[in-house]
């Protein structure tokens, strides 16, 4: 007969979250910086962390540290432990703050009009707004930090309820010289030999559509330089070492003062989503979804921005 309760476990998540984080940048050091803490203090976490498991998860070695067999085994379970935490705590605080919602939004949207419509109806509700990364969506919503999220695709939708809001025209992004401003219009073959950058750590599957990678007749979308951020991205297209392809970003939503854009003729729009949890049937979601879907149509955002 099965115990009706599990037996007590003894292990902090504190040391659990350090151990994730040493995973995934191999190396103490570096860890150590992620988590603004010391080498020696973080070198004890992980000690005590495997003395509470009763097996060895790391192994360091001269060109860093790497996980062990077990370690290997626990990772995943690791960061399905943290997820859950992060879950229960937030499921507990919308219990108990059932008239608040917030709603994040990526660079270059505007959810103002849902919003305002969202507030005007429902006076008494807390609605925040929070600006996301552009590859935080996701991560934002099955983490609870927002309940709604107003962005563009693509991204995995599993766990996740997605509304198509319009679609939303993709524009080829250069510095203000370059030999294409000018033009009301440039298709693939007017770049095929442009370098395009990668963004490290990025989901492959928006590298490979924002890169157009591959190329509709198949061949590879010629390599650009790695960089590590949108900001990085911007300034290395400014010194005219790559080019983009983006969405019709402006200079007052994100969009470095020596680019500019250019549509891009031929290349299917991308899609502006409102993304939700699957199953939350929150009323102030519910609500936004449907101020979301009538006010947000596209007529309230930015036009790509064309200035030679």
């Amino acid at each position: 007969m099965s115990e009706r309760f599990p037996a007590p476990v003894d292990l902090d998540l504190r040391l659990v979250q350090c151990f994730t984080v040493v995973a995934e940048h191999q190396h103490f050091g570096r860890a150590a910086e992620a988590l603004h803490t010391t080498q020696p203090s973080l070198s004890r976490q992980i000690r005590r962390l495997e003395q509470q498991v009763g097996v060895r998860l790391l192994d360091r070695t001269t060109h860093g540290t790497r996980l062990s067999e077990a370690g290997e085994i626990f990772l995943p379970q690791a960061q399905g432990l943290l997820r859950a935490a992060v879950e229960a705590m937030a499921r507990a605080r919308a219990a108990a703050r059932p008239s608040s919602i917030t709603i994040g939004y990526t660079k270059g949207l505007v959810i103002t009009p849902a919003v305002r419509a969202l507030r005007d109806r429902n006076p008494d509700a807390e609605v925040h707004t929070r600006l996301l990364a552009w590859n935080d969506s996701r991560g934002a919503l099955l983490e609870h930090r927002v309940d709604a999220v107003v962005t563009r695709l693509p991204f995995p939708t599993d766990r996740l309820r997605v509304t198509v809001l319009y679609d939303e025209p993709r524009v080829l992004v250069v510095p203000r010289d370059h030999r294409l401003v000018g033009k009301e219009s440039v298709t693939l073959d007017d770049i095929a030999d442009e370098p395009i950058p990668h963004v490290r750590q990025s989901d492959p599957l928006l590298n490979a559509y924002w890169r157009l990678d591959p190329r509709p007749d198949g061949r590879p979308a010629p390599d650009g330089p790695l960089v590590e951020a949108l900001e990085d991205k911007h300034e290395l297209i400014a010194s005219g070492q790559a080019v983009a392809i983006g969405p019709p970003l402006d200079y007052a939503t994100g969009l470095h003062p020596s680019l500019t854009t250019i549509p891009l003729h031929g290349v299917e729009p991308s899609q502006v989503v409102l993304a939700t949890r699957t199953g939350d049937r929150s009323r102030l979601v519910t609500a936004f979804r449907k101020h979301a879907e009538a006010l947000l149509t596209g007529t309230h955002q930015a036009e790509p921005t064309r200035k030679t």
